[in-house]
């Protein structure tokens, strides 16, 4: 759910959403952690955020690379990304690099010795997805 970057966009507190909508701060951090909301939760925060219920659900997996924030990311951020839309992609391209990794240093062990020599830019390369995607979870470019 987008609760929470609706909130920092406003840049209101958990406590002033609380105030605003009339529930616990404690449902709101569970909203905002990734659990379901009620339709009586989701009324009231459509309400605050003047917005509709099915904006609420939509979950945020798109990067904005238009935005001034975008551009204030680490350029070497922004190159990784490039061609990246959504954190899945990224994950899956992280995981494809440690399994050709594998298959090359199995390959180069046990069949053609001249697979061997990728497997190490293999795994690097599926390091380096990996770290921006951790980079990009706590930068919230998703």
């Amino acid at each position: 759910m987008i609760v929470k970057k609706l909130r920092e966009q406003k840049h209101w507190s958990q406590e002033q959403l609380s105030i605003l909508s009339g529930i616990s701060i404690r449902t709101i951090q569970r909203i905002e952690s990734g659990n379901r909301a009620s339709l009586e939760s989701l009324k009231s925060l459509a309400a605050v955020f003047d917005t509709d219920i099915e904006t609420l659900q939509k979950e945020i997996i798109v990067i904005d690379k238009s935005t001034e924030e975008w551009k204030a990311k680490p350029l070497w951020l922004r190159l990784n990304l490039v061609g990246i839309r959504k954190r899945s992609h990224l994950i899956f391209v992280e995981q494809s690099f440690a399994v050709l990794g594998l298959l090359a240093w199995l390959g180069g062990v046990f069949f053609e010795q001249a697979l061997l020599p990728f497997a190490p830019a293999l795994f690097f390369s599926a390091y380096i997805a990996a770290y921006t995607v951790r980079k990009g979870d706590k930068d919230k470019v998703w």
